[in-house]
């Protein structure tokens, strides 16, 4: 069987539903890194307390709670790294026992379908684990450069690298952020594709309810309204 003849085992709703999944994981992503001015995402204003916290760091003594945080942070990008990594050997073992996967899979559905098929619906869920190990592990690095810079901001607050300094490692902490937010998305996405073994209705499905749930953290719940100190 060509590569042409499989392509053919998937539907036009097959396809559909995943591109809804790859259109709705960058859009989201977008959408919550650039949002409008007027109505920012929680991990927008997040962003604005990291510049706070480096600015406040300056005239700390001694700077031991500081550094907990970072370590905290780092902990915990390199526990979903970890995670990821165990995710994507146990997939990568499913496909690898494509015949027991095949089984479930056509017991689930209740028809008969190439092990192909469910191969590469478990792939699309490697690549999405791939994606938030690599995030993860380069979230926990940045951590560590900005731990490195934190340690470098001067003690004495008359020195004039001493501001610049702070922003500088507010910076990186944010992109740090930002990467470990990405990989998280990564993550919930992949337990939506999980849903493709269902079919694509249940694919189109789960990534609507994936996208909900994001919105709602993100621009909608009450820890961003305790953040932003309003009531609406």
């Amino acid at each position: 069987m060509t590569w042409l003849d499989r392509i053919t085992l998937f539907t036009p709703l097959d396809f559909a539903a995943v591109g809804l999944l790859l259109l709705g994981w960058l859009v989201i992503g977008w959408r919550i890194e650039h949002p409008a001015a007027k109505h920012p995402s929680t991990s927008q204003i997040m962003a604005g307390f990291r510049r706070e916290w480096m600015q406040q760091m300056i005239t700390r003594q001694p700077r031991i709670f500081d550094a907990q945080i970072v370590a905290s942070l780092r902990q915990g990008t390199a526990f979903f790294a970890s995670t990821s990594m165990i995710a994507i050997g146990g997939t990568l073992a499913l496909i690898g026992n494509a015949e027991r996967l095949t089984g479930i899979a056509n017991d689930l559905i209740l028809t008969e379908t190439p092990a192909f098929v469910w191969e590469i619906k478990m792939l699309m869920v490697v690549l999405f684990l791939t994606n938030a190990f690599l995030k993860f592990v380069w979230a926990n690095r940045l951590f560590g450069y900005a731990a490195v810079v934190m340690a470098a901001v001067p003690n004495d607050t008359d020195d004039p690298v001493c501001t610049p300094r702070a922003a500088q490692a507010a910076e990186i902490n944010i992109t740090a952020a930002r990467s470990f937010n990405r990989g998280l998305r990564s993550v919930y996405f992949a337990l939506a594709c999980i849903a493709w073994l269902a079919g694509p209705l249940t694919l189109i499905a789960a990534t609507l309810f994936t996208l909900a749930v994001i919105w709602r953290r993100e621009f909608a719940s009450n820890s961003r309204t305790i953040l932003l100190g309003t009531d609406t």
